[in-house]
């Protein structure tokens, strides 16, 4: 059962030596996703929030314990915060068994407890027989497993995984996602993982923290952060494409939407009644708010946002078909994709028009004014 205390608060600034500007916290039971592209700061946050690495000044907090406090002086080592810590290639001891790494971290146990503790982890990580083999005669993903155990062998108040698959292949990765999430939900302690891939956050992170040049840029659950970037870096972070200028052209209760004028288009979005008509913004939408079907077949749903657009080029990647189409009166490309069977059927091509449909509620505005 979740300890309701077992609460990670974090916030932290400093110049130097790499500009840190991060604020982020996790609950008991909830696996937390630091995302953000290579130099961004994940790893580095990972490390001050084990200890391994004192900030220049902030306050970080789990299980009603202060681990450090620049105002106080208050800096307690990995050992006095109970880290568990899986580090993105293991950093497993070539020269122990598979065993005797979990009980490398089990010194303050007596012998018998170490032993049976340490059995007993390999057990729930699926590694009951491979206890004697050593790091060398085990895969990827059975070592990735003797260094979950030895983490959650010390029974931490916080488990630490950085880039825990970045080390193993495709189809590994797979059983390992599952493995995961089940153990997640026996653990009563949070869970912050650090990873440069989106898939990962989405399928495994109850909350997930953008990262960019060592800043925090928007926190919330995966799906949230996804569909509605705070601004163009988080938006271009996740991935979005469709970034376009546009105006506000007015607020309609009845209809219950806001009307966003774009280049020749009036588009309706979800309501803003708080931004005034006149207002330029920057507005986004997701390649999955872009429903397309080719002319002459009726299959496009009623919508204000119902629009012609030209195809321009048209790119197969496995299943897929990403697709680049032109707006009128819009300088920027709409980005859209449809499965590669859909296409043919349809027939698609550079050159022709087609119909698209925005979704009202895909329609988002950044939070930047022009």
């Amino acid at each position: 059962m979740a300890c309701p205390n077992s609460r990670l608060t974090f916030t932290v600034e400093q110049r130097a030596p790499i500009p840190i500007s991060a604020s982020i916290e996790c609950e008991c039971a909830q696996l937390l996703a630091l995302v953000g592209p290579s130099g961004s700061g994940k790893s580095t946050l990972l490390r001050m929030i084990a200890g391994l690495s004192r900030p220049q000044s902030g306050r970080i907090v789990c299980a009603d314990t202060v681990w450090f406090d620049a105002g106080k002086d208050i800096f307690l080592s990995p050992q006095q915060r109970r880290i568990g810590y899986v580090p993105q290639h293991y950093g497993l001891f070539p020269h122990m068994s598979a065993l005797d790494n979990v009980r490398a971290g089990l010194h303050h146990l007596a012998p018998a407890e170490q032993l049976r503790r340490a059995s007993e982890w390999l057990a729930r990580v699926h590694l009951d027989g491979l206890g004697q083999r050593r790091p060398a005669e085990l895969s990827g993903g059975q070592q990735q497993r003797v260094a979950v155990a030895r983490a959650l062998a010390r029974d931490p108040t916080i488990l630490l995984l950085d880039e825990p698959f970045s080390a193993v292949d495709r189809a590994t990765r797979d059983s390992l996602y599952f493995e995961l999430a089940e153990l997640k939900r026996q653990l009563a302690i949070p869970v912050v993982m650090v990873t440069h891939d989106l898939n990962e956050a989405l399928l495994l992170a109850d909350r997930m923290t953008l990262l960019t040049d060592g800043r925090t840029l928007q926190s919330g659950s995966p799906y949230e952060v996804m569909a509605r970037p705070v601004d163009e870096v988080a938006a271009q972070q996740v991935g979005i494409r469709n970034i376009f200028d546009g105006e506000i052209a007015g607020h309609d209760a009845a209809a219950g939407c806001t009307w966003l004028r774009a280049g020749a288009l009036t588009l309706a979005s979800p309501p803003h009644p708080e931004i005034p008509p006149g207002t330029r913004i920057r507005w986004v939408i997701p390649n999955s708010g872009v429903r397309l079907r080719a002319v002459g077949r009726d299959y496009l749903p009623v919508s204000h946002n119902r629009i012609e657009v030209t195809i321009q080029t048209l790119l197969p990647i496995g299943n897929e078909v990403r697709l680049t189409t032109r707006m009128d009166g819009i300088d920027a490309p709409l980005h859209a994709q449809v499965p590669a069977r859909l296409a043919a059927e349809l027939n698609l091509a550079p050159g022709r028009r087609t119909t698209v449909v925005l979704r009202e509620d895909a329609v988002h505005f950044l939070d930047s004014r022009l």
